[in-house]
């Protein structure tokens, strides 16, 4: 029963989330509008426990994101620090060349990617 439900509600995840794709502004609107509510939710519901006080709030905050590992990446991000270890400059750091060396580049890592998903979809 548990799994007919969940099946359910990941197919019509995926169809609303088609759809709306069609229509960039109004899923940006219907995204932002309940991400807020979201976030309004939390911080009514946090105001009605009197021990969540500002410090306290933060102090298990930074200490979730940091055991969950969110605390990096949602502060600085996975882009910025790769970019950082790798030494890359940032895009607007780079030639005209750099930026079409990146391009090409990539697009060969993609034809490659693609090649290996006919091998293995004419191999099943």
């Amino acid at each position: 029963m548990m799994k007919k439900t969940l099946h359910y509600f990941d197919k019509l995840e995926d169809g609303i989330r088609a759809r709306l794709s069609r229509m960039p502004i109004l899923y940006t609107f219907i995204g932002g509008v309940a991400i807020v509510l979201f976030w309004r939710g939390v911080w009514i519901t946090a105001d009605e426990f009197p021990i969540l006080t500002g410090p306290v709030s933060i102090l298990i905050s930074v200490l979730v994101l940091l055991l969950t590992g969110l605390f990096v990446s949602f502060f600085v991000g996975d882009v910025i620090i790769l970019s950082g270890l790798k030494n890359e400059k940032k895009i607007i750091e780079k030639t005209e060349t750099e930026v079409k060396a990146d391009s090409i580049t990539l697009k060969e890592i993609k034809e490659e990617i693609d090649e290996i998903k006919t091998i293995v979809k004419n191999n099943k």
